[in-house]
């Protein structure tokens, strides 16, 4: 209802207005405690792992961590990281772009299914793709190739958002730079190129963490980086201080890598700003370079999809029915389940109240609370894993290698997975509906959970099987905390790798590759549906 302001009132209304807005904000104030209660905790939970590095530092002693860090070991585990970062970065850079534009902005013939097999690499699990590396040519290992299968494993991350920033562009700067006499490659260079930084900087900082944290692809070809040396540390020494202070070593890597993301990525501005709309570029012709471009499809195609599917379709073959017909796979299929499903509730119910703060309460410290729940996924699965085995050794005994503690490293390692994906669904759902049903009677947690939540069902269900799919191929962390005699599809997997049967392990394979599927399909759509295509 609208207050009609009289001429001798003029003081009224922003007397009344204020008074209203007093109110409402001691209203959600009242309504966000318990919610912002929840969310400490959650974000004190995120924050243990890195609490963790800090505290094994201070309690080794400074003359112990300089003589376990300043050693030739982590100095050579430094040398391979930073080479492979670098001479995996530009290339799959270049690489990605130059798909993107020729999906995005050139008239390629059969633009939309090269855009599909460009993301489908995503759907094999890294540690597969080197399995079916490795199958093909026994003699592979090393840097070259870890940066070829890492190349051709990860380059989707990139393609993905440099695809997306794409389709945005307004063509209108193109055109008005062309019109001043630039060829299009300079057209491209000084005014396409740079739009994309975001884009480029983004997915280069999630493929690079990606290499840090990787684990199985890099032992199957023998390459050392600090996640396998700390699995081996693990694995000798149980949780002794090697293997913490490399983890301190790796967290420090990743903060790194962050930082550089930051400052590449700059603060220029990205915005249009002014009258019109953007429209969609139209197309480049390739005209004689159509035949080179559709080869470049086809050989990434042919080595990121070809290869495991020749590979898993040969051993398959091999090992006939009876590959089937144990009983092992059955009982992995259902445990890794089992766990995707809790684990996926478990990290969904943890993000809610962030998720909903974040929408609802717009206050400095929600920001700070959502960056906590945000900074875990730049942490390495390794990390969280033994973070969580040390201190469950030191403190709560009875839960090392219990499903509670794997259950709880899934939800760190998933959690920003989960806050996404529900978060977005909470911004959907009209905060006016829950201040409807609190002026019905309703308690601001009714309200929430008879409202709020309803109408968010498809985000938690969204939250849930992203989540669950992280985990049916989450291979570190459920080496080092799942208990004794539990099998998922990843760890049976491994085990019948690490024992030189392709043929056990090509099931097992298939059915992480089928798994992974979904989601996917989810992240091509979502990319094409927030440009509306």
């Amino acid at each position: 209802m609208t207050d009609t302001v009289l001429p001798s009132d003029d003081h009224a209304m922003p007397a009344r207005s204020a008074a209203g807005s007093g109110a409402r904000l001691r209203r959600i104030s009242a309504t966000s405690r318990p919610m912002v209660g929840a969310a400490v905790l959650v974000s004190l939970f995120a924050l243990m792992p890195l609490g963790f590095v800090v505290w094994i530092a201070v309690q080794t002693g400074w003359d112990t961590v300089y003589a376990l860090v300043v050693r030739p070991r982590v100095g050579e585990l430094l040398v391979n990281t930073a080479l492979l970062v670098l001479s995996t970065l530009p290339p799959a850079v270049a690489l990605s772009v130059a798909l993107a534009w020729l999906t995005e902005r050139s008239d390629l013939p059969g633009a939309r299914l090269w855009a599909w097999l460009a993301v489908a690499p995503l759907a094999i699990p890294a540690f597969v793709h080197s399995y079916a590396w490795i199958s093909v040519a026994p003699s592979l290992h090393g840097l070259p190739a870890a940066t070829l299968v890492s190349i051709l494993a990860y380059f989707p991350f990139l393609y993905l958002p440099v695809a997306s920033q794409l389709r945005r562009l307004d063509p209108a700067l193109e055109e008005a730079a062309a019109a001043l006499g630039m060829s299009p490659s300079r057209v491209f260079a000084k005014v396409v190129l740079p739009q994309l930084r975001l884009a480029i900087c983004g997915g280069s900082l999630l493929v690079g963490l990606h290499l840090l944290a990787e684990y199985g692809l890099y032992v199957m070809i023998r390459f050392d980086t600090f996640t396998t040396a700390i699995v081996d540390q693990f694995q000798s020494s149980f949780n002794g201080p090697a293997a913490n202070m490399l983890a301190g070593v790796l967290v420090l890597c990743c903060l790194l890598l962050i930082g550089a993301e930051g400052w590449a990525r700059g603060s220029e501005r990205y915005a249009r700003v002014g009258s019109g709309a953007p429209r969609p570029a139209a197309s480049t012709p390739l005209g004689r370079a159509t035949l080179p471009c559709l080869a470049l499809f086809a050989l990434v195609a042919a080595l990121s999809l070809g290869v495991p599917a020749y590979t898993l379709g040969r051993w398959l073959l091999l090992g006939g029915l009876d590959v089937w017909t144990t009983g092992e796979i059955g009982g992995a299929l259902a445990t890794t389940l089992l766990l995707a499903l809790a684990g996926g509730a478990i990290a969904t119910l943890l993000v809610l109240p962030m998720a909903w703060l974040s929408i609802r309460w717009r206050h400095r410290l929600a920001r700070v609370l959502e960056a906590c729940h945000y900074y875990v996924g730049s942490l390495p699965g390794v990390v969280i894993a033994l973070a969580l085995v040390t201190i469950t050794v030191r403190v709560a005994l009875p839960l090392y290698q219990t499903a509670a503690t794997l259950l709880a490293a899934y939800a760190l390692i998933f959690l920003p997975r989960a806050l996404v994906a529900l978060r977005a669904s909470i911004a959907q759902a009209p905060v006016e509906l829950e201040q409807a049903a609190q002026a019905l009677g309703r308690s601001p947690g009714q309200a929430i959970r008879e409202v709020t939540l309803r109408l968010a069902a498809p985000g938690a269900a969204a939250s849930m099987a992203l989540v669950g799919l992280g985990i049916s191929t989450e291979l570190t962390a459920t080496l080092m905390l799942s208990p004794n005699g539990t099998e998922t599809l990843a760890t049976r997997f491994w085990s019948l790798t690490s024992e030189i049967d392709y043929v056990g392990a090509a099931p097992y394979a298939l059915l992480m590759v089928i798994s992974s599927l979904p989601l996917t399909v989810l992240l091509h759509r979502q990319s094409k549906q927030a440009i509306g295509r």
